[in-house]
């Protein structure tokens, strides 16, 4: 928490809310075809929706964050939210200036519905009897969400990663909803490489005897094969230069043990972030978000669902790192040229980073800049 003169200051409370709809027989009909309800969003909200309802920005996070982007829950928390350094007061996002709604994603694992929940129909989680969800069912009961908010368009979106194709889905599907958009580091599909990580990262799962074909919630779960996806998954995250810089070939203890108990700092890093991923995120859950992020698609059939004269109106800031090989900057080149092709208002910036696909996580003024500057316009030219 930030001090002033010494004195700490209070810190920025925020209460997790939560909204349910779809009940039976009204159950929101999925991508898949099957229908699921009723359903619950847990969301959080910064700042105070004006008068007119024009100073709404939706975030959305990537695969394993959730709703919880800045701010604390409890005055005793040690951390704030995920995206702290960004949103909230005199930030970038300024929640002095606008209304900021951030929700966990259907499929999900803290407080939105998904394979961990209770199945009404049989009073114990759902396990693998929970659909398959697609990015598009979780933009559409993002939707739900901002309706019973009572806000007909969006100032802006955004969202890094998983957040940023929720971000375009949101665009291909609800152009009359968004005034603006911001995906950053993510794309309109997944290469081969990225669905081959995620299939690892499942398979490892998968193969834990624990994970007991999805049905393991009355017993200890797969910590270690989820813990080993989250390894893999933290592979991907960083960059090679940001590993150099960060580990090297140091070792993590005075010289080496010549068995597999781990020598090196770079493995003891993995291994702390997998232990920490089990204590807070559900096994099904990563692989039903992954499989999603794997379906996405917007360029199927041919087509590019971003090459819409509907979104003529909206402005973009696309934004990529150089580091990022999870989604190279050739990734975000091909949403931009999608999009310049309705005519309309599209910004692209690559920023020269070193931490790979998380550096749009990490504090940096140049992004600062970007987003404050691209927001300020936006809401000086639509919202006042």
């Amino acid at each position: 928490m930030t001090s002033v003169d010494g004195i700490a200051a209070k810190p920025l409370l925020i209460e997790r809310k939560s909204f349910t709809f779809a009940p039976p027989p009204h159950e929101m009909v999925l991508d898949c075809g099957a229908r699921l309800g009723p359903i619950t969003l847990t969301y959080e909200t910064l700042g105070e929706l004006n008068a007119e309802r024009t100073n709404a920005i939706l975030i959305l996070h990537a695969f394993s964050g959730d709703s919880h982007v800045a701010g604390y829950l409890k005055e005793d928390d040690e951390r704030p939210g995920w995206w702290d350094n960004m949103v909230g007061p005199g930030k970038p996002v300024d929640t002095n200036r606008y209304f900021v709604i951030c929700s966990n994603i259907l499929g999900g694992c803290s407080g939105s519905t998904g394979p961990s929940s209770i199945n009404p129909e049989t009073g114990k989680p759902y396990g693998l009897a929970f659909p398959m969800v697609t990015i598009k069912d979780m933009v559409h009961a993002q939707k739900q969400l901002i309706d019973h908010l009572g806000i007909p368009r969006l100032m802006s979106l955004i969202g890094g990663s998983v957040g940023g194709m929720q971000v375009l889905r949101w665009c291909a599907d609800y152009p009359e909803m968004v005034i603006s958009a911001i995906p950053l580091a993510t794309t309109t599909r997944h290469s081969a490489q990225a669905i081959a990580f995620n299939e690892v990262a499942r398979q490892a799962i998968m193969a834990d005897p624990e994970w007991n074909n999805g049905d393991y919630y009355d017993g200890p779960g797969p910590t270690h094969g989820l813990a080993v996806a989250r390894m893999i998954g933290h592979v991907t995250y960083l960059s090679d230069e940001a590993m150099r810089e960060k580990f090297g070939r140091r070792l993590h203890r005075s010289a080496l043990s010549f068995d597999f108990t781990g020598d090196f700092q770079v493995e003891s890093y993995l291994h702390h972030q997998g232990k920490k991923f089990v204590n807070r995120f559900d096994a099904n859950s990563l692989l039903y978000i992954t499989k999603a992020a794997d379906y996405f698609d917007l360029e199927r059939g041919g087509g590019n669902l971003l090459i819409n004269e509907a979104l003529e109106n909206v402005s973009f800031l696309v934004v990529s790192f150089t580091s990022d090989w999870l989604y190279p900057t050739y990734q975000s080149r091909d949403i931009v040229s999608a999009l310049k092709k309705n005519g309309g208002d599209v910004s692209f910036c690559e920023i020269e980073a070193q931490w790979g696909h998380d550096a749009f996580l990490m504090p940096n003024k140049r992004l600062d800049g970007l987003i404050s500057g691209f927001l300020d316009r936006v809401y000086h030219e639509h919202c006042l």
